[in-house]
């Protein structure tokens, strides 16, 4: 199960810590991130408590705290052959 890395973390309104800014897949017991980068030198704050579960096709709107999902931890944590879109309105 991978967590998540931030750059930067918020309050819930529920009290609990949130990830913010630039986000990264990570493995705990590790010190680096999924995409290699090392969690001291890039100053990015441990969130173990907070699943990393972002997909490509996820849309970040002005209102969230997340500003940038690393798409290297997302090709890296997605599963083989799953997809990560559905087809709506098929050809006949």
């Amino acid at each position: 199960m991978n967590a998540v890395a931030a750059s930067s973390e918020w309050i819930g309104p529920d009290g609990v810590r949130q990830p913010g800014g630039e986000v990264h897949a990570w493995r705990q017991g590790t010190n680096q991130t999924v995409c290699g980068l090392a969690l001291n030198r890039s100053r990015l704050r441990r969130l173990p408590h907070v699943p990393f579960d972002f997909r490509a096709t996820d849309v970040i709107t002005p209102e969230d705290q997340v500003r940038h999902i690393c798409p290297r931890c997302v090709a890296a944590t997605s599963r083989r052959g799953e997809r990560n879109w559905t087809r709506i309105s098929p050809r006949p």
